[in-house]
This record gives structure tokens, C-alpha cells and sequence, in this order.
């Protein structure tokens, strides 16, 4: 069985950083794309990041260009978000999903697992 294990989550004040983890077991995730999400309160859940199986293959949404880096560590089965110039629009609950490397990553319907989200709460 595949489980995904997120970490990191928190109260950050606003241009402050933090960095999420996502550790996975019962799938080796060089082999599959990693992909972060996110819901805020009466929204619906939106992509945020994600990775192929080339790590120079990474994705983000426009909202987070430029603040925002996915990264995967191999070695550790592990997949980061590192969250920089935070923003109180970025808090909601964060989703690290797993999935067959597909050309749409943007679609959450392209993962088949799930972690069971964490939350991030950016204050000003």
C-alpha cells in the first residue's frame, strides 16, 4: 500500500519561509511524478507544484513562481516544498499527491495517492 507522510506545516509570519516534506512508502518515487496542492477555506483545490521523474522537470502555478521550489531527494523517497516570501494568500491546507508521470500535472485527477494534507497558516 502506498502512504504518503506530510511534515512541515505551521504558522508563519508574512515573508517568512517553510519547508513541507512528503515521505512516501510502497512506491519509489523516482518512477512517478510528485505534486503539491492546496485548499483555502470555500475554495476548490488548486495545483501548486510539481515534479516529473527528471528533476529538471518542475512545474508551478503562477501564483508561486519565484517563491516557491519543489525538489526530491531520491535517496530518502522524499519530496519538499520549500515556501519562501509567504504571503497570507497562500494559507490552506496542503496536499502532497503521487502519480503516473503525465503531461497534465496541473490535474488532480492524475494522481492516485494522497497524503492527508497539512496546514499552512501565513499571518501579517
Amino acid at each position: 500500500q502506498v502512504q504518503l507522510v506530510e511534515s512541515g506545516g505551521g504558522l508563519v509570519q508574512t515573508g517568512g519561509s517553510l519547508r513541507l516534506s512528503c515521505a512516501v512508502s510502497g512506491r519509489t518515487i523516482s518512477s512517478y511524478a510528485m505534486g503539491w496542492f492546496r485548499q483555502a477555506p470555500g475554495k476548490g483545490r488548486e495545483f501548486v507544484a510539481a515534479i516529473r521523474r527528471s528533476v529538471d522537470n518542475t512545474y508551478y502555478s503562477d501564483s508561486v513562481k519565484g517563491r516557491f521550489t519543489i525538489s526530491r531527494d531520491n535517496a530518502k523517497n522524499t519530496v519538499y516544498l520549500q515556501m519562501d516570501s509567504l504571503k497570507p494568500e497562500d494559507t490552506a491546507v496542503y496536499y502532497c499527491a503521487t502519480g503516473y508521470d503525465s503531461a497534465a500535472y496541473y490535474r488532480a485527477r492524475n494522481y492516485d495517492y494522497w497524503g492527508q494534507g497539512t496546514q499552512v497558516t501565513v499571518s501579517s
